[in-house]
């Protein structure tokens, strides 16, 4: 998936400045793409000279001028087709504690627990994107039930995607619980060995 794709899914949303896009990339498609400020703006401009979304300046006076960004009828087709297109390919994973938890057969106590401290690490983070994730939900429903809310909400489909965003970060926190808990008895097991 390019980068323009997941900016226009932002711009769904409405009009946008190219600051406001990457501020609220974090809470409308930061659970499934992340982009840099400086990609977000690189792209936009790409996509303004393809015509794929148009941009009015908005004068202001004591900071410089803005540019607001909103999708044309172009890029709405483009958006269009991109839905019903396969995906390219299955979702790659490029994880380097992975890597570690791979090779941690052959660390000593010291590297075993560095890797803990990134596991830990990670569910921190997971456990705050979470929290994140759970407080936009919260806004999303604004007392409605899930049920009453994708049946009468005019889009749903950031909805869906927070879902999806959410269920990552639970496996995520389920994993990181697992893994903390083997390396633990690994540890335990390690030390018995060495003591016996």
């Amino acid at each position: 998936m390019a980068l323009r794709n997941a900016v226009m899914a932002a711009l769904l949303e409405g009009e946008a400045s190219g600051y406001d896009l990457a501020k609220g990339f974090e809470a409308s498609v930061a659970n499934f793409w992340m982009a840099t400020p400086q990609q977000i703006y690189r792209e936009l401009d790409r996509m303004e000279s393809e015509g794929l979304v148009s941009a009015r300046v908005v004068q202001q006076e004591r900071r410089p001028n803005k540019r607001l960004f909103s999708l044309t009828e172009a890029g709405l087709d483009v958006l269009r087709d991109h839905v019903t297109d396969a995906p390219a390919k299955p979702l790659a994973i490029r994880d380097e504690l992975m890597v570690k938890l791979q090779c941690v057969d052959i660390a000593d106590a010291r590297g075993i627990e560095e890797v803990r401290a990134a596991v830990e690490e990670r569910m921190a983070r997971s456990a705050a994107k979470l929290a994140r994730y759970q407080r936009l939900q919260e806004r999303l429903l604004a007392g409605r039930t899930e049920d009453t809310y994708l049946a009468t909400a005019e889009r749903v489909g950031p909805y869906l995607t927070l879902l999806g965003g959410m269920a990552l970060e639970r496996a995520n926190l389920q994993w990181g619980d697992a893994v903390l808990r083997r390396l633990a008895q690994r540890a335990a097991a390690l030390a018995g060995f060495a003591d016996g």
